[in-house]
């Protein structure tokens, strides 16, 4: 049986097994994707980040046919809602990638598309290592994209602009006992083909790089503070792939 099948199995098998605790009366949604269990974040108040509302609708989570994720920020009973997703697994050191397959470049100036580690241990700053895509509600800012390894300090931030054209791109972390590694790719492909692919690149190497924990992979989509999105409109980002490559 090739890997992939594999994967697929113990994620049909896991969700087999949790839709039989949620008939039993838990009410946590998950999804298989990518070969892992992801939790659908849901709140019944305002919760950070922002604090927003977090929806575990399919409305707001879904994986299409082609096996693509869709966040989505939708407006439905009367609020806004936003979409959060949480790997069942921690992974520890080595390479978080992500593959995203929308211009996230561009959006509204209140949106943020957060892809980051993070443990409910305070140790570390929550061993919180972002890539992250937003101007923060400042529409008319250049910086548009940022690295942080928490917490986000000038020598642990590291803000950069994305072209706004561009439609598809990889974005990776390494993390080591001591450093972080951040790349950014335009295109499908995570190795840049040519100088010219690379959007931007970072290495952190400073003090208190956080040990490996419980800390685990998540993906959201969220508003700044809360508020709308400028233009009123619902806003979805696509992700294709994530992959994890742990270290030697």
């Amino acid at each position: 049986m090739q890997p992939s099948s594999v994967l697929l199995v113990l994620c049909v098998m896991v969700l087999m097994l949790l839709s039989v605790s949620v008939a039993a009366g838990s009410e946590v949604r998950t999804i298989c994707w990518s070969g892992y269990t992801w939790w659908v974040k849901r709140s019944e108040e305002p919760v950070g980040p922002g604090p927003n509302w977090f929806s575990d609708s399919p409305h707001n989570v879904w994986v299409d046919r082609q096996g693509r994720l869709h966040l989505r920020i939708t407006y439905r009973d009367g609020r806004w809602q936003c979409a959060e997703v949480v790997c069942d697994r921690s992974l520890g050191y080595g390479t978080y990638r992500f593959y995203v397959a929308s211009p996230v470049a561009n959006m509204d100036p209140h949106v943020v598309l957060g892809m980051f580690t993070w443990s409910d241990d305070p140790a570390y700053a929550n061993r919180e290592t972002d890539i992250e895509f937003a101007t923060w509600g400042d529409g008319a800012s250049p910086l548009n994209a940022q690295y942080v390894v928490q917490p986000a300090t000038s020598e642990r931030l590291h803000r950069f602009r994305m072209d706004r054209r561009i439609a598809e791109s990889v974005h990776s972390f390494t993390w080591l006992p001591t450093s972080v590694s951040f790349l950014s790719v335009r295109g499908r492909r995570a190795t840049p083909s040519s100088p010219s692919d690379v959007i931007q690149e970072w290495r952190f190497t400073g003090a208190d790089i956080p040990l490996r924990g419980d800390e685990n992979p998540r993906i959201n989509l969220w508003l700044v503070g809360g508020k709308p999105p400028q233009d009123g409109k619902e806003v979805e980002v696509v992700l294709t792939r994530f992959e994890f490559i742990p270290a030697p």
